[in-house]
């Protein structure tokens, strides 16, 4: 299965930038059959989806209405990693942020968030406290 390993959280103010990597490998088929996504859970919340895209070549990423503006996520496909580019935090996204993967076919546009959530494999997790 894919193995996910997500770096780059941290303590933040409000205001601030941070930057989270996640590296994969392990992909049972070639890396272009899969989406990587970001979630976050913040105490006593569910997981929330943060951000998706595809490994392909090419795309665009997809973002929760909370981030949209703000987070900007990126890949590197021949390292087989996903950025999620942090900007203007608030004390909401105070969270444990999560990398993930499920092949793409798997994933239906509007409800993209589900199909990561019911079959991806997961990284085991960055904490990000954005704080005063």
């Amino acid at each position: 299965q894919v193995q996910l390993v997500e770096s780059g959280g941290g303590f933040a103010h409000p205001g601030d930038s941070l930057r989270l990597s996640c590296r994969a490998r392990n992909f049972e088929k070639s890396s272009d059959y899969y989406s990587l996504g970001w979630f976050r859970q913040a105490p006593g919340k569910g997981r929330e989806g943060v951000s998706y895209m595809t490994m392909r070549r090419g795309g665009t990423p997809t973002y929760a209405d909370s981030v949209q503006g703000r987070f900007t996520m990126s890949k590197d496909r021949a390292a087989n990693t996903v950025y999620l580019e942090m900007n203007d935090l608030k004390s909401d996204d105070t969270a444990v942020y999560f990398c993930a993967a499920v092949p793409t076919p798997l994933i239906s546009t509007s409800q993209w968030a589900e199909a990561f959530i019911d079959f991806a494999n997961w990284g085991q997790g960055t904490q990000v406290t954005v704080a005063s």
